[in-house]
């Protein structure tokens, strides 16, 4: 048996490819382990979102270099992913003891490239988007725990001026609809409870149905949760304002398994800086959209994802960020000084923010966003949620899992739960997390 380690940066869909990559290496003898140490391969599966992604990933190649030496070069060390697409040929002259380079939609082709890698010391670069999708050349994922991600679609076509998904990932994709359900009954078929639907745009989802129809994400989730009956929840990210419809809005109304939390970027507050990313709503056509959600599901939660210090924007402009914030009220969220990426339009632009002052504004923007998800968090001790518990905690005696609104819930509870869905009850709350104990159960 052939050691592989997976480092993994980035998104859920970042963990759903090193998933996969696995899986294809496995019938060459490859089976994963916990370290670099000893390993035959190293991937490096990369995301290029974060500011110095690049950078990041040639420091931790040149500490797999010395490990590479030691070993006498007997290591395949393989970059993937986005920061593969975006550097290609690049990676191979500043790191040449790399072996393999492969972007996002060629890692169906790992075996051959490992093959071709063996063969004379040979370096393979592969970063083509292949006119088939990769998903019709993969075997159906094995499920590795109760709780497990599906990928429904990839790519992005919204070309948003700060992003490089549409470079790094490609053209929106969206997988048939019934090789979706078929891999969700045989993950279910396996144990699995819990389903998260991942996309780089996923509710811009229009998959071809069984039917012969183009199907959108509500009524994918609504075939789920009637087809299988054993799947006690379903969830899904990443979402875009602009492509929420009203199959979604009602799939949240009508279908209890859909958990009651979405996770919907707005990015500013300020419709100037909004039409400055190209980002096709408004702060009010947001603000509206948050209010149809609510209707029609009224315990719903959400967070979302902000971008301070934008080319050109301004105190003002921030300001209506932090008031968009306090208007909608949001369980949690990420947030992040702006960092150009070259190639994006946003990288030339007039404007840029000092960093100081896009520090400055971070930090308040975070402060605003913690005290939000601690009250949150806190306005849920008592409650009663049924979760799956679908890993151990921190402290031995301990599981975890995620409660309906996507906050970590750590229980005292018997090593037999583990795989199970609990009630439980909330006891305390923090900024991140929630303590709860066990108030009956659900098989």
């Amino acid at each position: 048996m052939k050691k592989l380690f997976i480092r993994t940066y980035g998104c859920q869909m970042n963990v759903y490819d090193s998933a996969r990559m696995a899986e294809v290496l496995a019938p060459l003898g490859y089976a994963e382990t916990s370290a670099p140490d000893d390993a035959d391969m190293v991937i490096l599966n990369t995301c290029h979102i974060r500011e110095h992604a690049a950078e990041k990933v040639f420091s931790e190649l040149g500490r797999l270099r010395k490990l590479k030496v030691k070993r006498a070069g007997a290591m395949v060390i393989a970059v993937a992913d986005c920061v593969a697409q975006a550097e290609g040929e690049e990676i191979l002259v500043r790191a040449p003891y790399v072996d393999i380079v492969l972007g996002p939609q060629t890692y169906h082709r790992l075996p051959e490239m490992v093959a071709r890698a063996s063969r004379a010391g040979g370096r393979v670069l592969d970063t083509e988007f292949p006119a088939e999708p990769k998903f019709d050349h993969l075997a159906a994922p094995r499920a590795n725990g109760p709780a497990a991600f599906l990928s429904v679609q990839e790519g992005c076509d919204k070309f948003c001026t700060f992003c490089v998904v549409p470079y790094t990932r490609g053209a929106e994709y969206s997988r048939p609809a019934k090789a979706i359900l078929d891999e969700a009954a045989g993950l279910v078929a396996q144990g699995v409870r819990e389903l998260t639907l991942l996309g780089q745009n996923v509710n811009a989802y229009h998959g071809e149905g069984p039917d012969g129809g183009i199907w959108g994400l509500g009524r994918l989730i609504r075939e789920l949760a009637e087809r299988q009956a054993d799947l006690l929840a379903i969830r899904y990210t990443t979402s875009h304002p602009g492509d929420l419809d009203d199959e979604l809005i009602a799939a949240h109304r009508d279908v209890p398994r859909l958990m009651p939390f979405l996770h919907l970027p707005v990015q500013s507050g300020s419709d100037r800086i909004l039409a400055a990313m190209n980002r096709r709503h408004t702060a009010n056509d947001y603000r509206r959209l948050v209010d149809r959600l609510r209707a029609a599901r009224p315990d719903l939660a959400l967070s979302s994802d902000f971008i301070v210090g934008f080319p050109g924007e301004t105190d003002e402009d921030f300001q209506a960020t932090l008031a968009l914030i306090a208007n909608v009220g949001f369980a949690q969220a990420y947030s992040f000084k702006y960092s150009a990426r070259p190639g994006t339009p946003a990288a030339t632009m007039a404007g840029q923010v000092p960093e100081t002052l896009r520090e400055e504004r971070l930090a308040a923007l975070q402060a605003v966003i913690t005290a939000q998800a601690l009250d949150f968090n806190r306005a849920c001790v008592g409650s009663r949620f049924a979760v799956l518990l679908d890993r151990p905690g921190r402290r031995p005696g301990q599981l975890q899992g995620r409660s309906p609104y996507m906050q970590s819930v750590f229980v005292e509870a018997p090593a037999e739960f583990l795989g199970t869905m609990q009630t439980l009850r909330v006891t305390r709350a923090h900024v991140n997390s929630l303590a709860a104990v066990i108030d009956g159960g659900l098989s």
